[in-house]
């Protein structure tokens, strides 16, 4: 029913686009008839909202995948470089926070690994709404930043990198099989502000998928019970998506086309010093908005990337 409701809604807003297109089509040319500008340029404007409305359907279109509609898991790493890594981390982590804000949807963070000094280590979080997964996981792979350190007295320009992870996260209708054999339980002590909000309990727990290696860890939640029911459900889609990345390099290895949207290779770069520039590698656009998109504009990345996987 979700599925029909969908599609219907779809047919409706292409029929609709199509009847407003050809009203427009005829009161133009009775416009051009008459020599009636103001119609024309009612017409005009007529044009521009079928555009823009045509460029939200196929972006919809776009998501045609058996995951997009689901909710997505997202997990932002520091990496190598100490507090300047852990710094840019941080500075991603807000970014999606105000992308998945003017989305509408709802984030929920699962783990939070804060920095020796500044910024974080790591951040897994959901983001709740529709097509959260279709549009964040063209968001994988390294990101870059390049820009004066802050942490740096001596002023000089430094690189950073933090690699980001999206999953969809499973609903019931995806059965894992996870043998509890395969699992090593670990609880700890969550970490706090101290004072009155130190953990005095072994409530955060860590989960290590043995045959392959995949660790999970939760600690958001107050009770040991709810740390575990949101790690096992983050191993789960992790487990999810490995396999499903098994089945497409299977495919690209029969197709010889290897993607080059794959863990290891650097996506985007955000330069703040010598000029100001983001740039994503993999469809060659350059925004000069440096402070819009880490303020969480990245829809015009997110969109490309999308129209230029179907091209």
């Amino acid at each position: 029913m979700k599925e029909r409701t969908s599609l219907t809604e779809t047919i409706e807003v292409y029929a609709g686009l199509k009847s407003d297109l050809e009203e427009c089509d005829i009161l133009m040319d009775l416009a051009i008839e008459e020599d009636d500008e103001e119609t024309v340029n009612e017409v005009t404007r007529s044009i521009t909202d079928i555009q823009d409305r045509a460029r939200v359907l196929s972006l919809k279109l776009m998501l045609d995948g058996e995951d997009d509609e689901k909710n997505a898991i997202v997990s932002i790493n520091a990496g190598a470089g100490g507090t300047e890594a852990q710094d840019w981390a941080e500075m991603l982590f807000r970014m999606y926070a105000r992308w998945v804000e003017r989305k509408g949807y709802k984030l929920n963070v699962i783990d939070y690994q804060p920095g020796d000094e500044a910024g974080i280590k790591g951040v897994t979080f959901t983001a709740a709404g529709e097509y959260a997964f279709g549009y964040m996981r063209s968001e994988s792979g390294v990101h870059r930043l390049v820009r004066i350190s802050p942490f740096n007295a001596s002023g000089k320009r430094h690189t950073s990198f933090a690699s980001v992870f999206v999953y969809p996260e499973l609903d019931s209708s995806i059965s894992i099989d996870i043998e509890d054999k395969d699992l090593r339980v670990d609880v700890y002590r969550a970490s706090g502000a101290g004072g009155q909000h130190v953990n005095k309990t072994s409530s955060a727990v860590r989960i290590t998928h043995m045959p392959t290696g995949i660790v999970v860890q939760c600690q958001q939640e107050k009770s040991q019970h709810r740390n575990r029911e949101m790690a096992m459900k983050v191993l789960m889609a992790r487990l999810y998506q490995a396999e499903k990345q098994k089945q497409e390099e299977k495919k690209q290895q029969l197709h010889q086309n290897k993607d080059d949207i794959a863990w290891g290779n650097q996506i985007r770069s955000y330069v703040l010093h010598p000029y100001q520039m983001v740039k994503d590698h993999r469809v060659n656009l350059d925004i000069g908005n440096v402070n819009g998109v880490l303020d969480g504009d990245i829809d015009p990345f997110i969109e490309k990337v999308l129209l230029s996987r179907k091209k």
